[in-house]
């Protein structure tokens, strides 16, 4: 069982490739979560199963959480895909599109797959759409509370959930700490990822993550894309946005209704084989 590991700015993926698993069958909850495990396992923040038949695309991908969910979309996890794509010379050509669950993307590689650009689809704030519990509206500027403490944040989508939170002061224990309670609360019912967000000037923001399914994280491409728009939105930051994060940062530039198209570098790190001993252990 071959493995092929990659990393966007810290955020690092383990890609298997349905030809060479066995049976081509997708891992189990049980097989993932030791995989993606950093003490018995490869270690990663997710896995990426593809390339998949599409009817909608050049290629097919799902995407799977540590914990064994599934993510309808992660921009990092679709650069990465794209340069193991690039790298296998499975994609011909350096422009190509990518379905995933929450929708199709259109992909351009760079500087030979060490830069992509992912044009990654328009960002709604429709509570129906993200989802969040309630009456259908744009969720901008509600209140949660949680662990004591209210915050003041903007839901938004881009194929995945996202609860974005404007902050004076920015810390990574603010998302250890209230990531994990925001990520369950009853508002969001498919659970949501977590994004606490300084603005540094109209070209410049800085998140710290908590993801859904993944816990905090250095990076995320769809977590700095919805971030991005939620700022364009409150009108804090102008159309081309620099998102910094602990693990590097993202170029974003925000179209017409709040399409989004994300640049960033990718970084390959190994190829290996997963010994068939490792699913014998019980995490």
């Amino acid at each position: 069982m071959r493995f092929h590991k990659y990393h966007a700015l810290g955020n690092d993926y383990v890609v298997l490739d349905p030809a060479e698993f066995p049976k081509g069958n997708a891992p189990s909850t049980a097989q993932v979560r030791v995989i993606c495990h950093r003490n018995y396992g490869v270690g990663s923040d997710g896995i990426l199963w593809g390339p998949l038949p599409s009817k909608k695309a050049d290629f097919g991908l799902r995407i799977f959480n540590p914990d064994g969910s599934e993510a309808e979309k992660s921009g990092n996890g679709l650069r990465i895909f794209s340069r193991y794509l690039w790298d296998t010379r499975k994609a011909k050509a350096p422009s190509f599109t990518v379905e995933t669950p929450g929708g199709v993307v259109k992909v351009q590689i760079k500087d030979s797959g060490r830069l992509i650009t992912v044009a990654m689809g328009s960002v709604s704030f429709d509570s129906r759409r993200i989802p969040v519990t309630g009456p259908g509206r744009e969720v901008i500027g509600e209140t949660i509370g949680v662990e004591g403490r209210t915050f003041r944040y903007t839901a938004a989508t881009i194929g995945n959930p996202h609860c974005v939170i404007p902050v004076d002061e920015l810390s990574a224990n603010l998302a250890r700490r209230y990531g994990p309670a925001i990520e369950v609360h009853p508002l969001f019912p498919n659970r949501t990822n977590v994004q606490f967000l300084k603005v540094l000037d109209r070209s410049n923001i800085q998140i710290e993550i908590w993801e859904r399914g993944a816990g905090y994280t250095l990076a995320s491409g769809s977590s700095s894309s919805a971030s991005a728009a939620v700022a364009h939105r409150l009108g804090l930051v102008d159309r081309s946005v620099t998102v910094r994060m602990p693990g590097g940062s993202i170029g974003i530039e925000i179209g017409d209704g709040f399409s989004i198209t994300m640049t960033g570098t990718v970084n390959r790190v190994a190829d290996g084989e997963i010994h068939p001993e490792l699913f014998g252990v019980e995490v």
